[in-house]
């Protein structure tokens, strides 16, 4: 996967960053690691999948193709397409739904009156399998078979894993404004059975006796330190040249690319003085 320096740099956007600088935070992606970019149009991803496993199907591939989306994306129009196109086609596709229980600030009973999001992968035909969110046993398990079952019978798996957000959805979410207290009393069964999924693998492996007291405190506190400085060192990198700003687009580009290209430098070379052009990979 990615290295966590990998992903200070995807974050800062900077001129290590595989993307380039050009997505938001936490949008990465890298054809070596088979991870297609995080976009943010809700739910694009869903059909996306459902195409590549049909590929992956019709040329005989022992391959399969995974997405990921919450309960919100669940709502959209692309979910329900998406889903059929792959239980229909028979597509090498495993959809892994983590209903968390909130779409940003609307819960799951104010987005859907059925039994969750499992129910319809059932009506479309599809195998499917709710599991706790929070065991990492029960995740590791059902997505192992999950994937042999896509392989064997060339056709695609819904998980539904029930979760729950503990947190603000970002950094510019104040989930006390409408996760109140009565909200929490009617969550409050499911809050204790589900509880931290860090602290449940961590009381696991104590119980065990594989892992000593302290040791995963020590680990976070080393964690830490080196998330620290890869956010510092990122921070201090410069970003992509601007003339990456042009790349990508096209394999040859355009006339009209080109003028633009032209007519920017000609700005820059004017009124440079007026940007933080040394902000910039020369």
């Amino acid at each position: 996967g990615f290295t966590i320096r990998e992903m200070a740099n995807q974050l800062r956007g900077n001129h290590y960053d595989f993307g380039k600088g050009r997505q938001m935070p936490v949008h990465y992606g890298l054809n070596r690691l088979n991870y297609v970019t995080v976009s943010s149009p809700l739910a694009t991803q869903i059909p996306q999948a459902s195409g590549s496993g049909y590929t992956f199907r019709i040329k005989g591939e022992n391959r399969i193709a995974l997405t990921f989306f919450g309960d919100g994306a669940a709502s959209e129009g692309d979910f329900h397409s998406a889903m059929n196109f792959a239980a229909t086609l028979k597509c090498q596709t495993l959809f892994y739904c983590r209903n968390n229980m909130f779409a940003i600030s609307t819960p799951v009973d104010e987005q859907f009156a059925g039994d969750g999001i499992a129910a319809r992968g059932i009506a479309y035909g599809m195998n499917t399998i709710r599991i706790d969110g929070n065991d990492l046993f029960a995740v590791y398990n059902a997505c192992k078979h999950a994937r042999e079952l896509i392989i064997k019978e060339k056709a695609p798996v819904l998980i539904e894993a029930i979760s729950y957000r503990g947190g603000d959805h970002s950094t510019s979410d104040f989930s006390k404004l409408y996760r109140t207290e009565s909200e929490m009393k009617k969550l409050e069964k499911i809050l204790k059975m589900l509880n931290d999924p860090i602290q449940r693998l961590k009381n696991y492996l104590e119980h065990k006796g594989w892992i000593e007291e302290g040791y995963i405190d020590k680990i976070r506190a080393e964690l830490i330190v080196e998330i620290s400085d890869a956010l510092k060192d990122a921070t201090s990198e410069p970003f992509p040249s601007i003339e990456e700003l042009f790349n990508d687009v096209y394999k040859e580009m355009p006339n009209n690319l080109k003028e633009q290209k032209a007519e920017l430098y000609e700005h820059l070379e004017k009124y440079g003085e007026h940007y933080n052009l040394d902000a910039f990979k020369k």
